[in-house]
């Protein structure tokens, strides 16, 4: 009924500078007994739990919502999800909302609420809510609806953040939509695309992160040649927003070597 992870995360922290560091990425316990589930410490956040685990390939990139930082994927606090049916469980989180790399004292919080539906067989539907702040609070609202048949997945969510970092009026949202399609038993073709906008604050006269708004295309081919390994050749397309910066296409190769 018990149970404890630890997990330690190492890398650079600013791109460039020859840096390495390393942050506790979890450090938790967690009960499980019939239909509930408790997890308190440095745990993992829900918010786009289940989107990342469908969309299955963060070696290669991370799920929307944690690519366009919507929320961090760990920090520390507690989860509680209770299974209500065989197709419906609920979660309520309360978090310390700065993300594991920034474990702070203060008295601001981030509750959050989620409710993921299996409908019907192969289908998976969720929606979450969280907010954070005390004179302007920073809301959030994500929706994910899935299919996954094992063989073939299409997946879109769209993603609302008010007041983003307690910034009356600095909103961004977007949509995400992808495929992926099990050729063979190791070879899965895949392709996604992103889009990410933001808001005009009052008086200004563009939106406000109009640097970092634009829609991305993605696609390319996951090859495993043996158990545990994964070479994945893409291409990537970004638009930006901005009418004043280029487009750009990227070549990628991937690989996660995983024991």
């Amino acid at each position: 009924e018990w149970y404890a992870k630890v997990v330690l995360d190492v890398g650079n922290p600013k791109a460039g500078k020859h840096e390495i560091a390393a942050y506790l990425k979890n450090a938790y316990m967690q009960y499980k007994k019939d239909n509930l589930t408790a997890t308190f410490g440095m745990i993992s956040t829900t918010q786009f739990k289940v989107s990342e685990k469908i969309w299955g390939n963060r070696y290669m990139m991370k799920s929307y919502q944690d690519e366009y930082s919507f929320n961090s994927s760990a920090d520390i606090g507690f989860n509680l999800d209770y299974k209500l049916a065989d197709f419906i469980s609920v979660d309520f989180s309360v978090i310390n909302g700065e993300g594991y790399k920034k474990i702070q004292g203060d008295d601001i919080l981030r509750p959050g609420v989620g409710a993921t539906i299996t409908p019907i067989k192969n289908v998976t539907a969720r929606v979450f809510a969280d907010q954070n702040g005390k004179e302007v609070k920073q809301q959030s609202l994500a929706t994910f609806l899935a299919y996954n048949d094992g063989k073939l997945v299409i997946a879109g969510e769209y993603n609302y953040q008010k007041n983003v970092a307690m910034v009356d009026g600095a909103d961004m949202f977007g949509t995400s939509f992808y495929a992926t399609y099990k050729a063979s038993g190791n070879v899965k073709l895949f392709a996604r695309y992103d889009a990410l906008n933001s808001s005009t604050i009052a008086g200004e006269n563009e939106a406000w992160q109009i640097s970092d708004d634009g829609s991305l295309i993605l696609a390319g081919v996951e090859f495993s040649p043996v158990k545990g390994v994964k070479l994945t050749p893409n291409v990537r397309s970004w638009n930006p927003a901005n009418e004043a910066m280029e487009n750009t296409t990227f070549v990628f190769l991937n690989c996660e070597l995983k024991f």
